[in-house]
């Protein structure tokens, strides 16, 4: 064998983890939604659990960004750990797809209508339509679908390019003496684990041994502790993506990694003691690509019948493999490891900014409470809240900028900027809270109250501010445009009252029935109840602008206000709600 057929092997390799990259990139992007679909119907029943491992593995081809992902949905509290143990199982199973795939270029034939299934007669059609699809067309699901045929002609240009390259391995002496070397279950167990270890594939390490097979060299013998030590290669991914992550999702990692290896023990042993005692001819026979995937699907389905009843056991030897250290540790809501799936990782980011919404909207509540009772419990919640709302936006900013660099799709890429842009409104909101509690706090040390009219137009903005940020915060945390649609006349009304108030203050300053030391209070209450409904309109027109596919807010308010009869009324609604008598 040449240094060019080296090369060439080299060369046909990085095709075949490209293509496989690729196209499974590619498939996750166009099932993002899906994927938070099928998510958010798992429950504690094993086998549902089983099917979003298979299903998640079969549309990403990789058993190994399955298990990562995880032990991200454990570390982020999303699946507990024993839903984790049967989608692991089933994600062990959804990877022999791809073996399924590759065992076509073992197809040999002369009749025109079996070749036709051989990649080299179908691949470069699909190759010329994937480009074609990525290169001119606009829409990003077409664009999609592209990237996936252009991935799997890439994979498979590959498979044909490592096949070529190794069988010039025949004429090899030193081939052959390695071939008789493994041909020792445990070494060929040793070797499978290794080189899939090192490529973190066992997807592409079973295409490597078909294309072996190819050379003709390479019998079920050899093949099959190979195939059972893959499966154990696998599960270092998962070991290295637990680092710095909660118990449980170490657990999680552990699980993957103990099912495989209890699995190759017990048929490793097995196949050592029968093929001892009893000879099987076809043991003996050379390998071929479609031998190999049977293998490797026959290795994954005996495992699971041996060890799915057994699941409680697995969680029991995780467990104690990384044992409790006494306090309860806290789940991290944002893991990174959830970008190997952004779809998730976006959706699992909103389930906190709805948690930010639900905190800025009850810091607000208690800090009106507070100008009507304050109470120091009351005040401590408020400054608390303030705070956490802080961290949030701090947390989630740095999370999405991260998750914007990673391959979004359209709506994915609306939503992360929604929710950019929401939280920076949503922490304003808490900042104005706590504004408003130190004008409670001023107006009771100082023994300060309002006048009778003051109160009332008092008691008429809040009820407005309370009112609107009900709507803002539910018309996204529920998607719900028809409260959006609400927030910007409301917020029209809560203009016009700061003004109606300002006014009627000066006019009570002139007849000496408010102090200047009193309208100051007066005018920081209403300029900060009117900046919260500023904020709360922010909040309203990104959700409603995401929801139609466009990001322009200065034109949808300038177009909303124009001739809009359903605007002028719902306006003349609130204005009559809050009106001042």
């Amino acid at each position: 064998m040449t240094f060019m057929n080296v090369f060439t092997l080299l060369g046909g390799l990085a095709f075949f983890l490209f293509g496989m990259n690729t196209m499974g990139n590619a498939l996750e992007k166009s099932a993002g939604n899906r994927l938070k679909t099928i998510l958010g119907k798992l429950t504690s029943n094993k086998f549902k659990g089983f099917l979003l491992g298979l299903v998640v593995t079969a549309v990403i081809q990789s058993s190994s960004a399955t298990t990562v992902m995880v032990v991200g949905f454990v570390n982020s509290g999303i699946m507990q750990l024993t839903q984790a143990v049967s989608v692991i199982m089933g994600a062990n199973l959804g990877t022999s797809v791809t073996a399924w795939l590759l065992s076509l270029t073992g197809i040999e034939s002369d009749n025109f209508w079996v070749s036709l299934f051989k990649p080299s007669s179908f691949t470069p059609v699909l190759a010329f339509v994937g480009i074609i699809l990525y290169m001119f067309t606009k829409r990003a699901k077409n664009k999609d679908i592209g990237l996936i045929l252009l991935g799997f002609s890439v994979l498979m240009f590959g498979m044909d390019v490592m096949s070529d390259a190794v069988k010039p391995l025949t004429e090899l002496e030193g081939f052959k003496n390695a071939l008789i070397l493994f041909t020792n279950p445990v070494l060929g167990m040793i070797m499978g684990t290794v080189v899939t270890a090192i490529i973190q594939s066992s997807s592409a390490s079973v295409g490597i041994l078909q294309a072996l097979t190819l050379t003709g060299s390479i019998s079920y013998m050899t093949s099959i502790p190979i195939i059972m030590g893959q499966n154990i290669g696998t599960c270092v991914s998962a070991i290295i993506s637990c680092a710095g992550a909660n118990k449980n999702a170490k657990r999680a990692a552990f699980i993957h990694l103990y099912f495989n290896v209890i699995a190759t023990a017990i048929l490793l042993t097995a196949f050592y003691v029968v093929t001892s005692v009893v000879d099987i001819p076809i043991l003996h026979e050379p390998a071929n690509p479609l031998g190999i995937a049977v293998a490797h699907t026959g290795f994954k389905i005996v495992a699971l019948v041996i060890l799915f009843p057994m699941s409680n056991l697995l969680v029991r030897l995780a467990c104690l493999t990384v044992k409790d250290k006494g306090d309860e540790e806290k789940t991290n809501l944002l893991d990174e490891r959830l970008f190997s799936t952004p779809a998730v990782a976006i959706a699992q980011s909103r389930n906190v900014t709805c948690t930010m919404a639900q905190l800025s909207r009850k810091t607000i509540e208690e800090a009106i409470k507070a100008l009507g009772s304050y109470d120091e419990k009351l005040a401590e919640s408020v400054r608390k809240g303030e705070k956490k709302a802080d961290k949030y936006e701090d947390t989630l900013g740095e999370y999405l900028v991260k998750l914007s660099t990673q391959s979004l799709s359209d709506a994915d890429s609306r939503e992360l900027s929604m929710q950019l842009h929401l939280i920076g409104d949503l922490e304003c909101l808490s900042d104005h809270a706590l504004n408003i509690l130190e004008s409670a706090e001023e107006l009771k040390e100082k023994k300060m109250s309002f006048s009778g009219e003051a109160k009332k137009e008092m008691e008429n903005i809040v009820g407005a501010t309370l009112e609107i940020v009900g709507l803002a915060t539910d018309a996204f945390v529920n998607n719900d445009l028809e409260k959006a649609a609400l927030v910007e006349p409301l917020e029209q009304v809560i203009d016009e009252l700061k003004k109606r108030m300002k006014n009627g203050h000066v006019e009570r300053l002139r007849r000496n029935e408010c102090t200047i030391e009193q309208g100051f209070v007066f005018n920081d209450l209403i300029t900060n109840l009117e900046r919260v409904s500023d904020h709360c309109s922010n909040i309203a027109v990104c959700v409603i602008e995401t929801a139609n596919d466009r990001f322009d807010m200065h034109k949808y308010l300038r177009n909303i206000k124009k001739g809009n009869e359903d605007f002028t009324q719902t306006y003349n609604m609130f204005a009559n709600k809050y009106s001042v008598n």
